[in-house]
């Protein structure tokens, strides 16, 4: 059976996929679709209960979307001939990566100074909830978990409502896209020194990472973040405003900007306004001014406002369902999802990549893999023989 081919952009390199749930998957997710000969190593049936193992559950979307493009390979690295099989799989890969508690790695003999005694080049990237070392370090660690440790849902949400979390993963996909990142990093850095390295990141650190400017406003002015609901903590206006027929989001960002939205408004003397003249004038005067905009957004239907701002260089966009959003001409355009038709599970829809490559683009070549589905191949690979693999079966290793 060929090997799964993305794209040529990363196909000289192997990486094994020690990971579950989203952060790491993610992170493989990335070095799949750009072409990476990605072998994901799972338990066998029955070895693992917390496993995605069940059709239900590797038929889904999420987990199909998660897992496309990955070979998969059972072992149950509690026997001593699965990992005999992990470390000759390990002198000729690229990349290891896990995303289990800190110290289980080293329990199963997958930790940094190990996999480096077989191959010096080695990359192995570790995901966790708190990092590898500190007072957390035993923590299982989720996302909603981190999202409020790591101050997400205090600044999420409306005025006084209490914590709210964000409807998507943010700390587990920003895990999974900086190790992607620290992988090609240390994979670039390997080309000069002829090393591996250990590369590692937390759902923690990537979520006070993605507050960014918030959290930068608080270490260096002071300014400590709230709730603002759906205003913009310190632009104005920027925010959610309401057509006579739904809802759009605006954007000024500055007082150039502001200037032109007026005149898409027919209000130019609101650009001498002393109550708006700059920014910070119009922060401590935002509830006069958005119900003075709305006023007037209240008029004309969403289409004729996003229409007409974004003609004026204001940003506006209208606020979509999942669906809505689907049905976007532009996002049509630039082509988000991906249908593949596989013949024994039918047609799949996948998202894709975000990022475009204009020679060597990403794409989804196969649906995510059956469990175990690719084991007997990749034990050939590794010149094991059918007697040996038998041997395998019997004794429960793969």
């Amino acid at each position: 059976m060929a090997k799964i081919q993305a794209s040529s952009a990363l196909k000289r390199f192997r990486v094994l996929d020690l990971s579950r749930v989203r952060a790491g998957p993610t992170c493989v997710r990335m070095l799949a679709d750009f072409g990476a000969d990605v072998i994901r190593i799972e338990p066998p049936m029955g070895v693992d209960p917390n496993a995605n193992m069940f059709a239900d559950v590797r038929l889904g979307g999420d987990f199909q979307n998660l897992n496309r493009n990955k070979r998969s390979l059972t072992l149950n690295l509690k026997k001593p001939e699965a990992k005999e099989i992990l470390y000759k799989l390990v002198e000729e890969a690229d990349v290891v990566v896990e995303n289990w508690r800190p110290d289980v790695k080293e329990r199963l003999g997958v930790d940094y100074e190990s996999l480096k005694k077989i191959n010096p080049r080695i990359i192995l990237a570790s995901i966790s909830g708190f990092g590898q070392s500190g007072p957390y370090v035993k923590r299982p660690g989720f996302d909603q978990i981190v999202q409020g440790m790591g101050g997400m849902m205090s600044v999420t949400g409306l005025p006084g409502q209490g914590p709210v979390r964000a409807g998507i993963a943010v700390a587990d996909s920003s895990a999974g896209l900086y190790t992607a990142l620290g992988i090609m990093t240390a994979l670039l850095e390997r080309e000069q020194s002829g090393e591996g390295q250990w590369v590692h990141t937390s759902l923690l650190h990537a979520q006070i990472a993605m507050l960014d400017f918030q959290a930068a406003r608080f270490l260096n002015e002071g300014d400590v973040p709230i709730q603002a609901g759906n205003d913009h903590p310190t632009s104005c206006p920027m925010g959610l405003f309401h057509g006579n027929d739904g809802d759009f989001n605006i954007g000024v960002s500055g007082d150039g900007q502001w200037v032109q939205f007026c005149k898409a408004l027919d209000k130019p003397e609101w650009g001498e306004d002393s109550r708006f003249k700059t920014v910070k004038d119009r922060r401590e005067h935002r509830q006069e001014l958005n119900a003075l905009i709305q006023e007037i957004f209240s008029t004309q239907s969403v289409n004729y406002w996003v229409d007409r701002l974004n003609a004026f260089g204001v940003p506006s966009g209208p606020v979509y369902t999942v669906p809505e959003m689907f049905e976007d001409p532009q996002i049509q355009h630039l082509g988000v999802y991906q249908e593949v038709d596989d013949a024994e599970i039918g047609k799949k829809y996948f998202i894709t990549q975000p990022v475009t490559l204009s020679r060597t683009t990403a794409k989804v070549a196969k649906v995510a893999p059956k469990c175990g589905a690719h084991t007997d191949e990749i034990l050939g690979e590794l010149e094991y023989s059918q007697e040996q693999i038998r041997h395998f079966h019997e004794i429960g290793a793969v």
